[in-house]
């Protein structure tokens, strides 16, 4: 395994985009608008990141229409900025941090005016920033201007198209880039793109560590397309025929028809298995699997574990309760399977954010509280067995085991659908520090006492992949690096923390990234504050910098 967490200064200024979700649109008929649509497809990707969200759109003439800001979906977009959004395609993007700031100008998606002005939306990490960096400074000399990964990847993109030299390009052009970015990039990526007066584009890493799909709606005249990180949206949206984008392949769609290619040769196959432990909504397929199924699987195996280790422990439970929302499903199989009561004990407040990817850890401990309230009904004088998804640093754990006891619970047993959690993930989760993690260096005892539990029961591994891939048997291997260590791709980053990294920019200790062309350049955008520039050129090149944000423009 390769550990790249000592590199250099230049690298740990970098930040790392993490767990996102992209959307690309392209409608048959010019003359509509996709921004709707977009808007409503990032609503039920929200849960993917609710730290920023954008939309840019392509009008007449190849001209691009922007708006994006930090925040959630519904506070960023109205009537007013939607109706600004003008053009038939157009991608969109939400998004949290795991490193970095909360600087309006790393709101993706992003933009580049040269060559033929690209719009870029990604979901990932890469693990060779570094590299890419000196290739970015000293041969492409492309400069990048913030710290995000997701504009160094747009910018390697960017500078394969330029090296066709042509005035217009086609898609053999794209197909050749795209298999010239997979060749200089390491890490996780699912992107959509897109090519003013073009078409829009989406490409998956040869891992297909994170997942980006495809549909289709027939219309009168012909056919609307959509690339999304996951089916909800295709199926709320009206499109069928949802498929995957492969691993490795990328594919074009423009008002003439779709092409891919495979434009690299696959890798090991393995999807980031936290997407059905946590991240996605059951209601989505992805790869081939429900993830809905995978959670029932997750606590009928579960079941079988909890079982054996109440029987050792010699301890009895009263009652099943889930810890709101992701667990659920699997609490309900699990309850059926044991024969024990199901009941809802916490009631969540829907107003306040998902803690865990809720940036800074204090914020995470205080908002718990405000964001579920525990009926005494259901817990006094009882034995308790709380069910949730995973225990990452054992915050959210330690308030609610807490939280039971304080209405009368004689005892707080907690299960978990996922093995003990002991290392970083690099390909997008906002957990990379060892020392945050509950679990590392610990045994299942020492969680307990941690989190305040009279008992804590893990799932294993083999029992966690059975239950995934007995849905989709052709995956022969998930990413599973959190619970083992073992990273598909190689790498590890343990230093890009975002609360670590936002607390040096708040004291002016992280400036502009060394060099020529060098990014990383710090500043902040205020509500209201526009940059106005505006990007008219049709697959060329002019003398602006960036586009116009109709964010709280009047």
């Amino acid at each position: 395994m390769i550990d790249i967490s000592g590199l250099g200064d230049r690298y740990q200024k970098f930040r790392v985009m993490s767990l996102c979700g992209i959307l690309g649109l392209l409608l048959h008929d010019p003359s509509l608008n996709a921004a709707p649509e977009i808007f409503e497809g990032l609503s039920l990707l929200q849960h993917r990141g609710q730290d920023a969200c954008g939309i840019i759109t392509c009008g007449p003439k190849g001209r691009f229409f922007q708006c994006k800001a930090n925040g959630m979906v519904r506070d960023i977009f109205d009537a007013n900025s939607l109706s600004r959004l003008i053009g038939g395609m157009g991608v969109g993007h939400v998004r949290y941090p795991t490193a970095g700031s909360f600087n309006n100008a790393e709101a993706q998606p992003f933009y580049v005016n040269s060559p033929y002005g690209i719009v870029f939306a990604h979901n990932g990490n890469l693990i060779n920033t570094d590299t890419l960096l000196q290739f970015m400074d000293q041969t492409a000399h492309r400069h990048i201007n913030t710290a995000s990964d997701s504009e160094l990847l747009l910018n390697i993109f960017a500078d394969n198209l330029q090296k066709t030299g042509k005035f217009r390009i086609n898609e053999e052009d794209i197909f050749t880039a795209i298999g010239g970015l997979m060749q200089q990039v390491k890490g996780a990526y699912a992107c959509v793109a897109m090519l003013a007066g073009f078409g829009i584009i989406a490409f998956r890493d040869p891992n297909g560590i994170r997942p980006v799909g495809m549909a289709t709606r027939k219309t009168g005249t012909g056919n609307d397309y959509l690339f999304s990180s996951e089916s909800v949206v295709a199926d709320a949206c009206g499109f069928t025929e949802f498929e995957d984008v492969l691993p490795g392949e990328a594919v074009i769609i423009t008002r003439s028809g779709v092409s891919r290619r495979q434009v690299s040769t696959p890798a090991t196959f393995a999807p980031d298995i936290f997407e059905f432990v946590y991240f996605a909504r059951p209601d989505s397929v992805i790869d081939g699997i429900s993830v809905y199924r995978s959670r029932m699987a997750m606590g009928d195996a579960l079941a079988e574990r909890v079982r054996d280790v109440l029987k050792e422990a010699n301890i009895s439970v009263d009652v099943v309760i889930p810890v709101p929302d992701t667990s659920r499903v699997a609490a309900l199989n699990l309850a059926q399977k044991l024969n024990l009561p199901y009941r809802e004990g916490f009631i969540k407040n829907r107003y306040v954010g998902r803690t865990f990817i809720m940036p800074g850890q204090q914020m995470r401990r205080k908002n718990v509280r405000r964001k579920l309230n525990a009926m005494a009904l259901e817990f006094s004088g009882k034995n308790v067995l709380l069910v949730d998804d995973s225990i990452v640093r054992g915050t959210t754990s330690k308030e609610i085991v807490q939280m039971a006891k304080d209405v009368g619970a004689k005892k707080v047993i907690v299960a978990s659908c996922a093995p003990p959690i002991r290392y970083p993930n690099v390909y997008g989760i906002d957990m990379p520090s060892r020392k945050e993690l509950v679990a590392h260096d610990k045994d299942e005892a020492h969680i307990a006492e941690a989190i305040g539990a009279d008992l804590v029961v893990f799932q294993t591994l083999p029992d966690l992949v059975n239950s995934v891939r007995q849905i989709n048997p052709a995956i022969k291997q998930f990413d599973c690096s959190v619970f083992t260590g073992e990273y598909v791709t190689g790498g590890h980053i343990e230093n890009l923390r975002a609360d670590n990294l936002r607390g040096k920019m708040s004291n002016l200790e992280l400036g502009p990234l060394e060099g020529k062309g060098g990014g990383g350049l710090v500043h902040e955008q205020t509500k209201g504050t526009e940059d106005y520039n505006e990007a008219t050129s049709t697959n060329g090149s002019d003398d602006t910098v960036g586009l116009h944000n109709s964010f709280h423009t009047n």
